[in-house]
Formats: C-alpha cells, structure tokens, sequence
C-alpha cells in the first residue's frame, strides 16, 4: 500500500512512529531513578520489591501483545492506538495516586497491558504503508531514533524527580502519552482501508497459537529469546542499586546509563553488517557464548577485588556487554522463530513476542529480588542463563538438521 497523499512527510512519519515506539523505553527507563526512593516510601522493610515495577510492566506489556495485533486488523490502527492510550494514561494516574506499592504495581501492570498498542500498531502501520526494502529501511529509520530514547530517558527522569519527588514521573508518563497520540491521530491518515479489515475471530487465534507452539525449533527460539529478555530486564531491575548501593553514583546513575544505551545502539549496526555473511544462528551462539565468559569473569573479579576503586568501570563495561547483546540477539531469534510460520505472520508474532515477553520476566523477577548490594547475584543469573541459551541454540541445530 502506498502512503496517502495527505500523508505526512517521510522525516515527519519516522518521528511521529519512533516517539510511539519510545513509549515503551520511555516508560521504563524514566523510572529508573526513582525505584530506590519508591522502595524506601512504600516498602521499607523490602527496599528491593520495588524493582517489581520495572517487571509488572513487562508482564503486562507481553499479556497485552497477544491481542493487540488481531484488534488492530478488526478495528483500525488509529482506533486501537488511541484505546491503549486511554487504558495507559488511566493506568499512569493511578499509580500516581496509589498509596501503597501493591496498588502501584497494578497500575503498572495495566501501563504495560496498554502500552502493546504502540508496541504492535507501529509495525503494523510501516507493513500497511511499506513493503520490501522500503519497508525494512524505514524500521531503521524508526530504530535509530527509538535508540536514543533509554540515553535520555534516565536524565529525564531524573530531572522531573528534582521537581516533584518519584511521583512527578507518573504524570510525565502521561504527557509523553498525550503528545505521542495526538500526533499520530491529528497528522496520520487510517493506515488500514475498512474494505481490507478481518474480523476478530477467538477461533483463528487459538488455532494460530496452538500452531506456534506445534514447531520445537519455534519453541526453542522462545525460549531463547525469552533468556535474552530475562538478561536484559534483569540488569534493568538491578542496576540503579548497584550504582546507589553499591558504588554510591546515584547522582551520576542517568549519565552513565545513558552513555552505556549509546554504546549499546552500535549493536544493530554491527549485526546489520555481520548477519548476511554470518548467519543469525552463529550471531546469537557467538555471542551468548561471549557473554558466558564475560559474566564468571565479572563475578570472580568481584570475589577477588570487591572495594576496588576499578571495580566501578569494570561493571560498567560488562553492563554494555549485556545491552550490547540484544541487538545481535533479540532481532536475529525473532527471525528464527517465525520462519516456518510465514502463512500466520501478523498473529504469530504477538504469540511469540508475548510468550517471550512474559517468559521474560520469570526469569528477571528471582535475579532481581536476590540483589544482595553487590552485583554478584544479577553476573551468576545473566551467566547461568547465558548458559541455558548457548544449550537451546544447540538443541535448535539438532531439531533443524533433523528436519532437513
């Protein structure tokens, strides 16, 4: 399908899609800074439960995948946009009222359930606009602009705080909503003609679940994408502790995090170069195996030299590490686990990426609340399932060269 005539312009549509996206990374990564102060507020006597809010929000996020996509068919991308906004700016005010640390946990929740719209829609939106080249050249685009956002989202969360305390964040969380919605409702025409709309059919979803999980190799490449996940929101639950608690950095926490989310972003680059020569299969092998060795490395470095002043950089590089790795694993294993299902593409990939979604946070929630005031738990939890990844990937060769 060819853009609409009044559409908007090519560098408009790229930001306009990119800041949807961004609410997922902004809603996150905003609040890292606060989650001590929550803990300290609303759960005193276990300071660590408040990294829950990072993980309630998954959770919620990989609930709400499974269907936004089959009711944005049925529906409209707009319409569908435009309901999760509502659901999330509710939900956001909420937890900005809530008194307790249960009730905030709940409005995070439904922020996540909420926030699959722009999740989905987005992608959605660029498959209705564009195809082929076209298509995968201005998900770069959106990517390169969507990759900013963790740089900046800590600072600003940071700043908002020096206003009005961890609650001012919730309505930030709000206005970023507002804008990014409006925008899209006001500048971009239906993406999705009514004429070529499908109804929303409980049967056909079902049937496209069980067909997913038919395929082992499908579900080995869940399971390991759900790993990388689970390393990856785990050193989100853990991190801003580490730098308050254990390397006493709470205030220079945004800036660092932020140079670590720029070094990360290099990592779509570089497997954008490497992936057509290599494979995806060697890519996501290569690098779990790495990240096997930089995590025991990390975590004897620790036992050896706890307290010394170089320790501070030390898990600083191994933290890059760890985000460094979803851009040569996340993309490629994705690709992976839809390969046999081209024929349900749009419903297999809110199965998948809901499955891996919520998988994802099992894994995070029991390395997150083990943080212990060194980063000793979130290197042996990140090294183990590093590990457990590298097996699968053997596994998903053997089922592969079985079914060869």
């Amino acid at each position: 399908m060819k853009p609409p005539v009044d559409a908007p312009s090519r560098p408009e549509l790229v930001a306009m899609l990119a800041m949807m996206f961004a609410t997922i990374a902004y809603s996150i990564d905003a609040v890292l800074p606060a989650l001590h102060s929550i803990g300290e507020e609303l759960s005193p006597d276990n300071v660590n439960a408040a990294q829950l809010i990072i993980t309630s929000f998954i959770l919620g996020m990989g609930i709400g995948t499974v269907v936004t996509g089959p009711l944005s068919d049925t529906f409209g991308r707009k319409p569908v946009v435009v309901a999760g906004a509502g659901f999330y700016i509710v939900a956001a005010g909420f937890a900005w009222w809530a008194p307790t640390l249960e009730l905030v946990l709940a409005g995070r929740l439904v922020m996540g359930i909420a926030t699959a719209a722009p999740r989905i829609v987005t992608l959605a939106i660029i498959r209705d606009l564009f195809s082929g080249r076209e298509m995968a050249r201005l998900m770069s685009f959106v990517m390169i602009v969507f990759a900013l956002v963790p740089a900046l989202a800590p600072l600003v969360g940071a700043w908002v705080m020096g206003f009005g305390g961890w609650r001012a964040i919730f309505p930030s969380f709000i206005l970023f909503s507002l804008v990014a919605t409006l925008w899209l409702m006001i500048r971009l025409p239906e993406p999705l003609p009514r004429e070529e709309r499908r109804p929303f059919r409980p049967a056909a979803l079902t049937q496209a679940i069980a067909e997913t999980f038919s395929h082992a190799s499908v579900r080995s490449s869940i399971l390991v994408q759900g790993l990388c996940y689970g390393m990856l929101f785990a050193m989100l639950s853990s991190v801003q502790q580490i730098y308050e608690i254990t390397f006493d950095r709470a205030d220079s926490f945004p800036l660092w995090f932020g140079l670590c989310a720029v070094f990360a972003a290099t990592s779509s680059f570089l497997n954008a170069a490497l992936v057509m020569r290599l494979g995806m299969r060697f890519l996501v092998s290569a690098m779990l195996t790495v990240q096997i060795g930089l995590s025991v490395l990390m975590a004897l470095v620790w036992l050896w030299q706890a307290g010394a002043a170089w320790m501070f950089y030390a898990f600083f590089a191994w933290q890059v590490s760890v985000f460094f790795q979803t851009g040569l694993t996340l993309g490629n294993m994705n690709a992976l686990a839809m390969e046999p299902l081209g024929h349900i593409a749009g419903t297999a990939a809110s199965v998948i990426g809901a499955a891996s979604t919520v998988l994802s946070v099992l894994f995070a929630v029991p390395v997150g609340l083990a943080f212990d005031g060194t980063p000793l738990p979130l290197a042996i939890g990140v090294g183990v399932y590093a590990a457990m990844g590298t097996a699968l990937m053997m596994r998903l060769k053997r089922i592969e060269a079985r079914g060869r």
